[in-house]
């Protein structure tokens, strides 16, 4: 019996993926399976994950068909998807398994804390913390957490080439208020420090907008240059 699987999407991620996938082993230790799925690298990101991951597997491009395609792999009865760029507290894997166990909720996801340059950030963090509480709306920064069970009834992620956290956490939370763990997940801050934090607080809000209005998500992705991101 595997208690957890966690799920890693990646795109040509050779530079981050030793020091991603090493983190994660003293959740292999204990139980957990990782699956590592690649939407088509052209660097070395796969040579690199196999000897640290229990599977590493190819699917078609995009986050969503990705990690579709790791939970169908998948052997554990919780699934989590983490993205390459963010780290696990200490201890989360039994963190998730017994919290889900003992709330009896289907879905969850951590705090998060970003890592970076600005001082804005933890301010940034507070924020996507509380509206994700408000909400019941997770992000994949927050490293969402779903029992198999679940996910099969949510129907996975929709094949969209944004938002498909979003979408996922609205069909999750018919289902179940989401349990939110105070443990933080730390996920790069890469693209805020690159962009400037409040243009990306804007950009974001621009893209939530536009997808809540009803536009298209691929037409979006091309829009903002986000449709190769793994």
């Amino acid at each position: 019996m595997t208690p957890l699987t966690i799920i890693v999407p990646v795109l040509d991620e050779a530079a981050l993926v030793v020091g991603a996938l090493a983190a994660l082993d003293p959740c292999r230790a204990r139980g957990a399976e990782v699956i590592v799925v690649d939407g088509g690298s052209r660097d070395r990101t796969m040579e690199l994950a196999r000897p640290l991951a229990d599977r590493t597997i190819a699917a078609p491009r995009g986050r969503a068909a990705q990690m579709n395609a790791g939970a169908a792999a998948a052997r554990g009865d919780v699934l989590l998807f983490l993205h390459v760029d963010t780290a696990l507290p200490p201890q989360a894997d039994r963190l998730v398994v017994d919290r889900l166990a003992a709330s009896g909720r289907p879905w969850g996801r951590f705090d998060v804390a970003i890592a970076g340059k600005s001082r804005l950030l933890p301010v940034v963090a507070r924020m996507m913390n509380l509206r994700s509480r408000l909400t019941g709306i997770a992000t994949g920064d927050q490293a969402m957490f779903v029992t198999r069970a679940a996910f099969a009834q949510a129907g996975g992620f929709p094949d969209i080439a944004l938002m498909e956290d979003i979408a996922l956490s609205a069909r999750l939370r018919r289902l179940g208020r989401p349990l939110c763990l105070g443990a933080r997940v730390t996920t790069s801050g890469r693209r805020w420090d690159e962009r400037g934090v409040l243009r990306t607080i804007v950009t974001m809000w621009r893209l939530r907008l536009a997808y809540f209005l009803g536009a298209d998500p691929s037409a979006l992705a091309r829009a903002y240059g986000y449709a190769s991101s793994s």
